[in-house]
């Protein structure tokens, strides 16, 4: 099982580094450390979709941890919170999964989906060092990843690392 560690806490935090020894007991782990890369939000030019697509048009640097995401079985994403919801730096790098998916909206289930751009499930789970509200993180993620067409492996706070592997 391959799974990559995308942490967007300091390289040294304690929790995260606690984490990933926890994550890299069970599986065999790639760990992007993409704090300093200071990723810039989705300015939702959908360039990506209609100009390059599956290339998102802002280059700083995201467009290794895009392919890094089709090398895996699972990712598993370290962030920092702010008012009760995941940081800047965790959003901006959710915001820039858009090139894994096609303009193209069919229907799942009853409710529009995107059509994934590549023939992958993704799995991703999410564990956050601060204050926040686990219900709705774990609500938001289920939806950012039911839009790709795959599935979540839950959002907990990052002591609880042993529960995302349960999950893998």
């Amino acid at each position: 099982m391959a799974v990559l560690i995308v942490n967007t806490l300091p390289q040294n935090h304690p929790e995260a580094l606690a984490a990933i020894r926890t994550l890299g007991e069970k599986a065999e782990c790639r760990v992007m450390n993409v704090y300093e890369k200071q990723f810039r939000p989705c300015v939702g030019c959908n360039a990506c979709w209609l100009k390059t697509p599956g290339i998102c048009s802002i280059r700083d640097g995201y467009e290794e941890v895009l392919k890094a995401y089709l090398e895996c079985d699972a990712a598993v994403f370290l962030a920092g919170t702010a008012l009760n919801f995941v940081d800047h730096r965790m959003k901006h790098v959710i915001d820039r999964l858009l090139p894994l998916a096609t303009m193209y909206i069919h229907i799942v289930d009853g409710q529009c989906r995107h059509v994934p751009r590549y023939d992958k499930e993704y799995r991703f789970g999410l564990l956050y060092a601060g204050t926040a509200d686990g219900d709705y993180l774990n609500h938001w993620l289920d939806r950012v990843v039911l839009h790709l067409g795959g599935s979540s492996l839950g959002a907990f706070p990052i002591h609880q690392a042993k529960e995302v592997l349960s999950c893998i």
